[in-house]
């Protein structure tokens, strides 16, 4: 009888250890999962604020954070005037939840850089901001076909035959201090080079 119950007892310690060696990998990819999910929370709720992303974004990029507490002086200021939401990471992410996962990776690597002192400033642009990010607020200007409008209308036609086409931050530059404040902060030669461009590589291929 204590044979039985020694195998017994015996059968079901063996048991309960292979069953926790299933256990142990599960719980560890269940804490990897929660640990990733909570440092991309973290992060994303970070990016949210313009303060943060100036902390490591020094001279001469805190400038562009320093600016948007002044009278606009560039296209990005004159987004934060009269208690605008917009934020940093508005312009600075694509749309949609991989164009923020995407944002946010980038984000975490470039903390990883700043706090192992390996980050270069000012930062290199990798991701120029795209056409898709600002047409989440301004998607009307592709729809009208005034005549006003017809460089946004014919756009897209020049980006399909031109691999070196305009994009909207080739004529609506977001950080520089030469443009026109009355016409959208838009610097005049700069954009006339841009539709000689388009009107040539229309005429040509269009």
């Amino acid at each position: 009888m204590k044979r039985t119950q020694k195998a017994t007892q015996k059968n079901a310690i063996q048991k309960s250890v292979r069953n926790l060696r299933w256990l142990i990998p599960i719980m560890g990819v269940i804490a990897v999962i929660i640990l990733a999910g909570g440092g991309f929370l973290l992060a994303a709720h970070l990016e949210e604020d313009d303060v943060f992303c100036a902390s490591c974004h020094t001279q001469p990029e805190a400038t562009f954070y320093q600016r948007a507490t002044d009278a606009a002086v560039d296209l990005a200021s004159s987004h934060k005037t009269k208690g605008s939401p917009v934020k940093c990471i508005d312009c600075h992410a694509a749309p949609g939840i991989s164009g923020r996962i995407a944002a946010v990776s980038l984000g975490t690597r470039d903390a990883l850089k700043w706090f192992s002192g390996t980050a270069i400033q000012p930062a290199p642009l990798t991701e120029p901001i795209g056409d898709a990010n600002c047409l989440v607020c301004h998607a009307k200007v592709i729809t009208s076909r005034a005549f006003n409008n017809h460089f946004h209308v014919f756009l897209a036609r020049w980006q399909k035959i031109d691999t070196h086409a305009a994009t909207c931050a080739s004529c609506h530059s977001s950080h520089t201090i030469d443009g026109d404040p009355t016409i959208g902060f838009l610097r005049e030669q700069r954009t006339v080079e841009q539709c000689q461009a388009c009107h040539t590589a229309i005429g040509e291929r269009g």
